[in-house]
């Protein structure tokens, strides 16, 4: 079940990410200095290609909603629809830090049910189906580490930069990483305890990735502690927290708590 599509979203992913580590090494011998958004459109516009090419041709009863692609209303009507980032990490991308990736999931009646997640810098292929666990380039992975003092959290650089985890120290043990795809990737790999994201995110950033954690043992929400939907008419969920089940309870009231959500 879903091997067809499986087989293909991960060969568009190889492909997408290919193609986007091409445009970089072009971009990284000529640009003179700071990020070139031209350069940079150019990689998320050819991976949203590729990867339109072999989904949305391959399956053409299936929704489709991309970060890159005019969004098209008749997916609202769709049991399933591929939801994809083409390319999530920009910053990375333009920094030249190996955090950015390739995500591809398939939703059914509003849940993921596949997920491909592809980071073509250092080669790791994540890849989920409901019910049938998460892998890494054939093996097995298990977002079961135990909680042993402060949480590890892996956030975003740039809420870092923004002071949006101010006070938080005291409680956890922050550590900036890109995409946030690639923060779930990991955080299913059992690498770090748990990523959070207080400002709202779009499906397209996490709807594979929060398979990849659920499937791999972890737990992912939002802010309300809520499980997420996807293909909804507004694309902004309500940030996230996701963590191993060791660390979901005392991660999730460490941020409502920050919020003033907590309640005793």
């Amino acid at each position: 079940m879903l091997e067809e599509e499986l087989t293909t979203a991960k060969y568009a992913a190889r492909e997408a990410g290919g193609a986007i580590l091409r445009i970089a090494e072009q971009h990284y011998k000529t640009a003179v200095s700071g990020a070139d958004r031209t350069v940079v459109t150019k990689a998320d516009i050819e991976a949203d290609r590729i990867l339109q090419g072999h989904l949305r041709s391959g399956f053409p009863d299936y929704g489709w909603l991309s970060e890159e692609t005019c969004d098209d209303a008749t997916r609202l009507g769709k049991d399933r629809v591929w939801i994809v980032d083409p390319m999530d990490g920009t910053r990375e991308f333009v920094m030249k830090i190996p955090e950015f990736v390739v995500s591809i999931a398939l939703a059914e009646q509003g849940e993921p049910i596949l997920a491909v997640i592809y980071n073509p810098t250092t080669g790791a292929l994540y890849e989920a189906k409901r019910g049938s666990g998460t892998k890494c380039n054939g093996q097995a992975l298990y977002c079961s580490r135990g909680l042993e003092g402060k949480p590890r959290i892996e956030v975003s650089r740039s809420d870092i930069q923004k002071n949006l985890f101010a006070g938080y120290e005291q409680y956890v043990e922050l550590r900036p990483v890109g995409s946030i795809a690639y923060k779930l990737a990991r955080l299913s790999s059992g690498k770090t305890d748990a990523t959070v994201s207080i400002t709202p995110k779009n499906e397209w950033d996490i709807a594979a990735g929060v398979l990849l954690v659920t499937e791999a043992g972890g737990k992912a929400t939002d802010l309300d502690g809520r499980s997420h939907r996807f293909n909804e008419p507004n694309t902004l969920c309500n940030g996230l927290i996701a963590a191993s089940r060791a660390a979901y309870d005392s991660v999730s009231h460490i941020v409502m708590n920050m919020s003033g959500k907590a309640s005793y």
